[in-house]
């Protein structure tokens, strides 16, 4: 089993930085993968970015290429997602995700391949 605890969302002008934090507790063999996940209202949810926890192999949505970045601490457990360069697009709920197995960087994109998942920040970019 594995727990994810988000934190670091709020209200930011664009063109402004935020940092997601997920503290991953429990089985490290459980979370191999790791990613977040947003959705805004009335929109589904969509892949942001994803690590391989071993590995630090790192893929992203073309959307957010560039100007956010995923990095883990295996060390402390964290997982972090840089935002920079906020646009009134990106404002959504932000959730954490854990899968048990990594397949590649093409499978880190699909919400099918995560068992776990945290209760997710709200992020919301002013414009």
């Amino acid at each position: 089993q594995v727990q994810l605890a988000e934190s670091g969302g709020g209200l930011v002008q664009a063109g402004g930085s935020l940092r997601l934090s997920c503290a991953a507790s429990g089985r490290a063999a459980s979370r191999s993968s790791m990613g977040w996940f947003r959705q805004a209202p009335g929109k589904e949810r969509e892949f942001i970015a994803g690590i391989a926890w071993s590995s630090g192999s790192t893929y992203y949505a073309d959307s957010v290429k560039g100007r956010f970045t995923i990095s883990r601490d295996n060390a402390k457990n964290m997982l972090y997602l840089q935002m920079n360069y906020l646009k009134p697009e990106d404002t959504a709920v932000y959730y954490c995700a854990a899968g048990t197995s990594y397949r590649g960087s093409y499978y880190l994109a699909l919400s099918s391949e995560y068992n776990y998942w945290g209760q997710g920040p709200q992020v919301t970019v002013s414009s």
